[in-house]
């Protein structure tokens, strides 16, 4: 069901905007002025993101999940208790992005189908949001 889906994402995209957020506020060494913004600069589009799937789950006269415990029955991403180095930061949030897309392209799949064409819109731009995400973390790590 589509609204199920976009409720995944919705969980999906506020754990990977907390850990994104958590790591610009705890980013450390040499590289510190490029990691602290590009970090910061991920938390804020996701931000974004957030906002715009609520409001597709909205239009489809469903609640939004917006509690911290809906969100950790929802999402696959886990939660982060420890204070990382950079390089393991970046692989751990490349690896929950393919996390986010893998379920986004599900998504898009399931709006098509149904013939939801403003939703898989929304959600496409989105997924070429998390692809651009993807390189630049690939690149991180190189």
């Amino acid at each position: 069901m589509l609204v199920d889906n976009l409720k995944t994402n919705l969980a999906d995209l506020y754990a990977l905007y907390i850990k994104a957020q958590n790591y610009h506020w705890n980013v450390e060494g040499p590289d510190f002025a490029q990691y602290h913004k590009f970090l910061g600069d991920l938390y804020e589009s996701i931000g974004d993101e957030i906002d715009v799937v609520a409001e597709l789950i909205r239009t489809m006269d469903e609640y939004a999940p917006g509690s911290f415990s809906r969100f950790s029955e929802l999402t696959s991403i886990e939660d982060e208790r420890s204070i990382r180095k950079s390089l393991e930061m970046f692989t751990i949030l490349n690896m929950d992005n393919e996390k986010v897309l893998t379920n986004l392209r599900s998504t898009y799949e399931v709006a098509e189908q149904d013939k939801q064409y403003g939703i898989s819109n929304q959600i496409q731009d989105i997924i070429t949001a998390h692809e651009k995400h993807a390189w630049m973390l690939r690149s991180f790590l190189k």
